[in-house]
């Protein structure tokens, strides 16, 4: 019932996916150490970088979409102009790395290293080292991301903490200790900043309120029952009406944020997904594996699909209007010592 497309052109693992050119063009990057470059309506490349000599981790778009910063296993982090392949620079690092992202405002690069478990944020133009943070974590970096201010670095470990690094500050400002009992394989922020979201080996994805420090006197709000392995990745719809996650079970699930609750899982990957993404339409579901493939689910109908309307009718849920916000928001039955007049973002930050 739901249309989607497989684009086939790396050999080895789908490490990281993005969309890009409004949603014209996608792009990707694997452990074939390539880095490509796929027209959406054809399916097919239509330009591929190849100067690294070992798998890669993640690639990275500045804002305006014209350059490329990818992190490798060959323990450099290079930036690429995406109109002429050309390479722009390279940073050399002590250890694989295993992150790589550029701030929103597309000044700076973040990237995160397995020797000494480092941070490293450096200039995105000169490729200058702004700041070296070694021993960030106590186990290695999974993902390192800006928040959309561009003035705070994210970074999650298999140590279980989340940790909160301060541009200007230059100093951790917030640490998230045991923020899952297993290993945190991704983070994402929605649009705003207001919130944060994990993924977890736990199984579990948890949202937590980041701007109001809510955090610390109240639980993060929890999805569970998703997948039924570890989450390997996870991302918020620009209007942060949705998060996409994907997982080791081989599938991409599709959340309500706002009822907290799974819609849909989409199954057909072979093997791991390790990274998803969502169009600016919320159109398209991009999902990247390790089954050397990437699928373009077509979400467009998805609420005109009988599995999600019979799921929304058992679990009794009604649309209510946030008290608060005013917005409305799917309501799940429930005793009415525990009624819910909140969306999950207001429920965080009360």
């Amino acid at each position: 019932q739901i249309q989607f497309k497989i684009l086939r052109g790396h050999s080895d693992t789908v490490s990281s996916c993005h969309f890009c050119f409004e949603d014209t063009k996608i792009l990707s990057c694997s452990y074939d150490r390539t880095v490509k470059l796929w027209d959406v309506d054809t399916g097919f490349p239509t330009q591929v970088f190849e100067e690294h000599t070992a798998p890669i981790s993640e690639c990275n778009l500045t804002p305006d979409d014209r350059r490329v910063v990818t992190s490798s296993y060959d323990n450099t982090v290079k930036a690429w102009d995406m109109e002429t392949g050309t390479m722009l620079w390279r940073v050399e690092h002590e250890g694989i790395v295993t992150s790589c992202n550029i701030s929103c405002d597309g000044r700076y690069v973040v990237s995160g290293s397995d020797k000494e478990n480092t941070i490293c944020v450096f200039d995105a133009i000169s490729a200058t080292v702004v700041a070296h943070i070694q021993g960030h974590h106590r186990s290695t970096i999974t993902r390192c991301c800006f928040d959309p201010d561009s003035q705070r670095v994210t970074s999650v470990s298999y140590d279980k903490t989340i940790k909160l690094w301060d541009m200007v500050t230059r100093s951790t400002s917030i640490t998230i200790n045991e923020g899952h009992s297993n290993a945190i394989s991704d983070c994402c922020f929605t649009s705003d900043g207001h919130y944060l979201c994990t993924a977890s080996w736990d199984k579990s994805l948890k949202i937590w309120d980041i701007r109001t420090g809510e955090f610390q006197c109240h639980e993060p709000v929890s999805l569970n029952q998703g997948h039924e392995g570890s989450v390997s990745s996870c991302l918020f719809s620009q209007d942060a009406s949705l998060v996409v996650s994907g997982g080791y079970d081989k599938t991409i699930a599709i959340w309500d944020t706002e009822a907290g609750y799974k819609k849909l899982s989409l199954k057909g990957h072979w093997d791991w997904v390790t990274d998803v993404a969502i169009s600016k339409t919320k159109k398209w579901i991009l999902s990247a594996s390790k089954d050397s493939t990437l699928r373009l689910w077509n979400i467009e109908k998805m609420d005109q699909i009988p599995s999600v309307i019979e799921s929304r009718k058992a679990r009794g849920s009604k649309i209510a209007q946030c008290e608060e916000c005013e917005k409305p928001f799917l309501r799940l039955q429930c005793s009415d010592s525990e009624r819910i007049s909140k969306c999950v973002f207001c429920r965080l930050s009360s």
